[in-house]
């Protein structure tokens, strides 16, 4: 069967799908991978077909954009006025060129679509106008339930209603947000006019699989959602079966003993320098070797004062599955897919969330005892930032229950085989006509917004 994949965002929101897209190919399907030309190395080395997605959101930003993350130069992390507004034009102008991407990389010989929780909202016409099935393969449960708030809302309970209300309230932002993209899309496919809102509850009322890829022992499935929302196990990035660590970090692991990993993916860009020096110091503080990850940041070394010693080591792309497990801890801004790699290495975490869903992961670790409290982003501004960091990396070693927990989920989740359900599911999915199929208790219908 000739397969789809369509994934967009940063890292940890493509890399798990070339997991799945090699798995699939394993199981004798031709498979290729639509994403930013940023990661088409990652597609090409899982032996995957990449098919190129504009709009990388790495390089493309609206004018006079500041990050929400923190302003650059300022001594706390509040975004300057506007830039909420910003960040939703920013959002909207990504997603009006993804779906033009879309549906160029949609070839009139595709079987099957499977999206991730970007592309799914335009993914839905595509399948649509080329009537063929679709599957909805989900980094984040944002089906709304009673259990928790959504995850972007910053990980704080409202209770049963009014997480239901809030989850429903998400769903309503991100119909609005996928309004423009739609119409042109459907317009460009020939479809008749429809509002993302109706699409999603048609889709919704049929009965449409989803399958979340994380795991239970984090997040388990929540008992009001309804039949076909599933959660299967976390999807890993491909890892070459020969792959090793570079030779000047396994020299660096053997030199001493295991050191603290600091890295913030895709967040804090124009920060490096700032942060560089704080984690240095807050690691000397805690008396511990450290790895700092580059990342979008620019985390190095080099750019903190003091630092030209054997204690530190600046890392680039280096697989967090050869990594982690090498670690003492890993410190961390807590997306989906670093968190997850965190628990399944069986170290303990210092999350340090910054935006989007990330505090709803560091709360999730900590409730699980494998991690420290968060320690907000904010708290690496002003006075006592060193010593807040040095304090939960501190925690985080030296604490056996942090240890004794983060093992124990590892063990569990190296039980689960995510990429096998979705093999699984797709085998299913085309053996029985198609996703608008509806359950045969008649479970189909579920809350929506």
């Amino acid at each position: 069967m000739k397969i789809l994949i369509t994934a967009a965002g940063s890292y940890g929101d493509v890399a798990p799908y070339t997991g799945v897209g090699a798995r699939l190919r394993a199981a004798g399907h031709d498979v290729a991978l639509a994403t930013h030309d940023t990661y088409a190395p990652l597609v090409r080395a899982a032996d995957l077909e990449f098919r190129r997605l504009p709009a990388d959101p790495r390089t493309e930003r609206p004018e006079g954009y500041r990050s929400p993350d923190a302003s650059p130069g300022s001594k706390s992390p509040d975004a300057s006025p506007g830039s909420k507004r910003a960040l939703m034009h920013k959002a909207a102008a990504f997603i009006q060129k993804l779906g033009g991407g879309m549906a160029e990389a949609t070839t009139d010989d595709t079987e099957l679509l499977l999206l991730s929780t970007t592309t799914a909202p335009l993914g839905r016409h595509l399948a649509e106008a080329y009537g063929i099935p679709s599957l909805d393969l989900s980094l984040q449960p944002n089906a709304p339930t009673g259990d928790f708030a959504p995850p972007v809302s910053g990980g704080r309970s409202l209770g049963r209603w009014g997480n239901r209300a809030a989850g429903r309230l998400s769903l309503r932002i991100v119909d609005r947000l996928y309004g423009d993209a739609t119409r042109d899309l459907r317009a460009r496919l020939g479809l008749p006019p429809s509002s993302p809102r109706t699409v999603r509850r048609r889709a919704d009322a049929a009965g449409r699989p989803v399958l979340h890829g994380f795991s239970e022992v984090l997040v388990p499935r929540p008992a009001d959602w309804r039949s076909g929302l599933d959660v299967v196990g976390n999807w890993w990035p491909w890892l070459a079966q020969e792959a090793q660590l570079p030779p000047a970090v396994q020299d660096f692991l053997a030199a001493g003993p295991p050191p603290v990993f600091i890295g913030f993916g895709s967040m804090a860009a124009g920060e490096g320098e700032r942060l560089s020096g704080l984690a240095v110091r807050a690691l000397r503080r805690a008396k511990v070797r450290g790895v700092l990850q580059s990342g979008w940041a620019g985390l190095t070394t080099k750019a903190a004062e003091n630092a030209a010693a054997d204690d530190i080591l600046t890392v680039g792309e280096v697989p967090h599955a050869l990594l982690f497990p090498r670690m003492s801890a890993v410190v961390h801004h807590c997306g989906a897919g670093t968190a997850a790699a965190g628990l399944r290495a069986g170290v303990p975490t210092v999350p340090v969330p910054v935006t989007a869903d990330q505090p709803f992961w560091a709360a999730r670790l900590a409730a699980l005892g494998a991690a420290t409290s968060p320690l907000p982003f904010k708290a690496l501004y002003g006075d006592g930032a060193e010593a807040r960091l040095a304090e939960a990396i501190t925690q985080a070693t030296a604490a056996p229950a942090h240890h004794e927990r983060a093992t124990d989920a590892a063990r569990r989740i190296a039980s689960e085989d995510g990429t096998g359900e979705v093999v699984k599911a797709v085998d299913a999915l085309t053996g029985q006509g198609g996703p608008g199929k509806q359950p045969a208790d008649g479970r189909g219908q579920g809350e929506v917004g």
